[in-house]
């Protein structure tokens, strides 16, 4: 590839995915009448995504070895005055990064699902709309523009919600579908309101024009206050942020996203929707540094996420629902690096994030099908014998996962802590001990969750729930793939080769790729001209790169840092808890019971939500429909109408005798009345 990257050869990646999961759902279900089987169906979506990451690898290595950009727009929608509604790419380091982390494990995730949706009668449909998410994410990061940015950030709410409601028999998925989208909804009210700003005072949806102008915006105050506009316009935009990367307090959806197959929720969690926050975030720094407020806000509700949901992955006892809680808290921490103004090391965690994150929740949905459809650890054990490949890479997934030494989350994660430690910002201290204490937290349930599925005694034939003939009352759980529907009292096996190959996949860069790239994107210029920073206010990463001495040296560093400590405590506490004497976790649950109480019901969130806010929209709503559309409307307006007319009319039929005297009558008194108020009167 050229200096210059083709225009055709860009469109190519999101199109390629977009013409896979069109074939697929229309030809592919009964839409449009069944026409191709599930093998083509598969074949052509993974063809699609394939050709797209090949594009995206392709389109890395011009960027980074050749220096190749692009910033073209490719077609005017719409223009309203001056300002102009444009579809166009913008590829530079951040956006290149960004298209092979979305392809690579969205290929995985369609590999993946061969073997997991085997037998599900969705099957197509669900390749659908997979690729249909992966089309939908490429365009918000590789677009030019906030229309375009917008696009793309609602089209992947949009899928999420067929996906997270894959199952739309299921009472749970209808909830959690409608749930996740009414949440982002919030958000996204922020969202386009700082995106209406910027057009507003700004006059354009471009990037780099937007860009050009921050400084013009930095100077002005929102009208009617003396709050600064662009403060107005990052807290805006961080607050769609917060929805679709699940921040707290819009988080509560993400938890709930369980429902919908193993597949999507790592396609969710791992590389495309709840990454997108942190991507825009990123995108928009020269508007994010102009603002110090903005930046402790992102900073505050980062720590606070961060530590307090990792709290509540210490209590859950689904598979999948230990890693989501994951997420959420991995999640707190790229936003604690974007608050510290180290964006560099928040889109270097999303990455290394991704790969780590997706591993696990495919291992997940591994031991989930190996278990035949059981997915509460508590009534597994001793794994690890049956499932070795599903043991090792999960390991691996999990070691990464808590910051081990030489792994890729070790770097992304180590560098947030020293990010934080760096920063000035006055809720710095507070976020430095949030990342730190999550250290030991995010340990404790990783390992918690490993040693109660993969070691000790086999616990997989006591589940209580899990009998013969009462397979239909778990219907909805992950049990949709099919597999093993009869075999309960069977032991766990090993699960297809198109399911581990992912795994093996996922595992090599969720342990290298954090060694090997951490040069150039912190320390080097991979990021230079995507990221701006205002390094004589906030020199973090300034000082970052002076404590820097390399790879290696960081790694043997560590092993004597206090982030090291906390992971080795986390385990050990693990360990001895659940393998040598499980009756201390019962005990502490008895001393702490409403600390207990309170986590396990995830902080009475959820029951505000729906007791408090959703109780008094209902209620507000039929306040303006009972009150305000049919007693005011209907009854006074509508109704009190025609009753006028109706009563002026009876008065006039009255006068409209049709007898000639009576009308010459009428004109002589109109005539006398006239002459009185002329003569007498006036």
């Amino acid at each position: 590839m050229s200096q210059t990257l083709q225009a055709s050869t860009l469109l190519a990646v999101p199109m390629a995915p977009l013409v896979g999961s069109a074939l697929a759902g229309i030809f592919g279900t009964r839409f449009g009448g069944n026409k191709i089987g599930r093998g083509l169906t598969h074949s052509l979506t993974i063809l699609g995504v394939f050709i797209a990451f090949v594009l995206s690898a392709m389109t890395l290595q011009s960027v980074a070895l050749d220096g190749a950009r692009f910033n073209e727009t490719l077609y005017t929608w719409m223009v309203v005055g001056d300002l102009k509604m444009e579809i166009g790419f913008m590829v530079d380091g951040l956006t290149a990064m960004m298209m092979c982390v979305v392809t690579f494990v969205s290929l995985m995730v369609h590999l993946y699902t061969i073997g997991y949706m085997e037998e599900d009668e969705g099957y197509n449909r669900f390749f659908s709309y997979i690729s249909l998410f992966t089309f939908s994410m490429l365009m918000l990061v590789m677009s030019n523009n906030m229309l375009q940015l917008f696009f793309g950030w609602e089209a992947v709410g949009l899928v999420s919600y067929l996906l997270i409601g894959f199952w739309f028999n299921k009472p749970t998925a209808i909830f959690a579908n409608m749930k996740a989208f009414l949440v982002n909804r919030v958000g996204d009210f922020g969202f386009i309101l700082g995106i209406g700003l910027i057009a507003a005072y700004g006059g354009t949806l471009n990037y780099t024009e937007a860009f050009a102008k921050a400084a013009e915006l930095g100077a002005l105050t929102f009208p009617g206050t003396d709050w600064m506009l662009v403060t107005v316009i990052c807290i805006c935009l961080f607050i769609g942020a917060m929805g679709k990367s699940a921040q707290f307090p819009l988080h509560v959806w993400l938890p709930d996203s369980m429902e919908g197959p193993t597949p999507i929720s790592a396609l969710i969690h791992a590389a495309t929707m709840v990454t997108a926050g942190i991507f825009m975030v990123t995108r928009m720094s020269p508007f994010f540094e102009l603002s110090d407020t903005a930046l402790n806000f992102i900073l505050v509700i980062g720590a606070i996420t961060a530590l307090f949901m990792g709290f509540l992955g210490l209590i859950q006892n689904d598979i999948k629902r230990v890693v989501a809680y994951s997420t959420l808290s991995q999640l707190g921490y790229m936003t604690v690096a974007l608050g510290a103004s180290a964006y560099s090391v928040a889109v270097f965690h999303l990455m290394t994030h991704a790969f780590f994150k997706a591993l696990l929740f495919l291992g997940a949905g591994s031991v989930i099908m190996g278990m035949h459809h059981n997915q509460d650890i508590r009534w597994m054990g001793g794994v690890r014998k049956y499932m070795p490949i599903t043991w090792i890479t999960s390991l691996l997934g999990s070691l990464a996962l808590i910051g081990t030494p030489f792994f890729s989350g070790f770097y992304s994660k180590d560098s947030i802590i020293e990010a934080v430690a760096e920063s000035h910002l006055p809720g710095a201290g507070f976020a430095h001990f949030a990342v730190l204490a999550g250290v030991f937290v995010t340990a404790f349930y990783s390992f918690r969750m490993y040693f109660l599925v993969f070691h000790g005694e086999e616990r997989y034939d006591q589940n209580p729930e899990l009998k013969h003939g009462d397979h239909a009352a778990h219907h909805g759980h992950d049990d949709h793939h099919g597999h093993d529907d009869h075999g309960h009292d069977h032991g766990p096996h090993e699960s297809p080769w198109v399911v581990t190959v992912p795994l093996v996949l996922l595992a090599i860069p969720s342990v290298l790729i954090g060694f090997y790239t951490i040069d150039p994107l912190l320390f080097g210029e991979f990021f230079s001209d995507a990221i701006f920073i205002n390094a004589d206010k906030h020199p973090v990463m300034h000082e970052l790169s002076h404590e820097y001495h390399g790879a290696v040296a960081m790694a043997m560093h560590a092993f004597s840092s206090a982030p090291f400590w906390l992971a080795l405590a986390g385990v050990v506490s693990s360990y001895y808890m659940y393998m040598i004497n499980p009756a201390v976790p019962a005990a502490i649950k008895r001393v702490f019971n409403p600390i207990y109480v309170l986590f396990e019901n995830k902080y009475y969130l959820d029951w505000f939500n729906e007791n408090v806010l959703a109780r008094g929209a209902r209620a507000l709503g039929t306040g303006l429909w009972k009150g305000g559309d049919q007693a005011i409307i209907e009854g006074g307006v509508v109704n009190a109408s025609w009753k006028l007319v109706g009563w002026v009319s009876s008065l006039t039929r009255q006068l409209q005798t049709g007898y000639l005297y009576h009308y010459a009558l009428v004109m002589i008194l109109g005539v006398f009345l006239l002459m009185t108020w002329f003569v007498w009167l006036k």
